[in-house]
């Protein structure tokens, strides 16, 4: 957990993916600051789908960037990706799996939490919070 961070259901902001170590700070977590301009703050399960659309639109997660501390992305990898490209993923139909419990609450500010809930790959130890 990282202190004082926060999820979409606005509890204690869980690991998203340790490997490949996912974040913008590569620290595991979802974690935003001013310097993650694209907001990385969505964890996912990425799919075949999700990689083709991201690469289709300019994207490419699947090539490895050292320089990045990038390793490339294979289907079932954990990813914190940009809030704003789930979203474009999700209204061209290759929206990837949700955790929502590692999902940044920042996400909200661009993706409303009832459509992140639509794609939710984890539930929380009392759904009805998810009503």
């Amino acid at each position: 957990m990282v202190r004082g961070e926060r999820n979409v259901l606005g509890g204690e902001l869980e690991v998203c993916g340790t490997d490949p170590l996912t974040g913008f700070y590569r620290d595991s977590y979802c974690t935003t600051g001013p310097e993650d301009r694209g907001s990385h703050t969505v964890c996912v399960v990425v799919t075949d789908e999700f990689l083709d659309h991201q690469l289709g639109v300019g994207n490419d997660l699947t090539t490895p960037r050292p320089e990045w501390r990038f390793p490339g992305l294979v289907p079932g990898d954990r990813w914190c990706v940009v809030a704003s490209r789930w979203l474009e993923a999700q209204q061209a139909g290759a929206a990837a799996p949700v955790f929502l419990a590692a999902t940044h609450e920042r996400a909200l500010d661009i993706v409303p939490l009832q459509l992140l809930e639509a794609y939710a790959a984890d539930v929380p130890d009392d759904p009805s919070s998810l009503l």
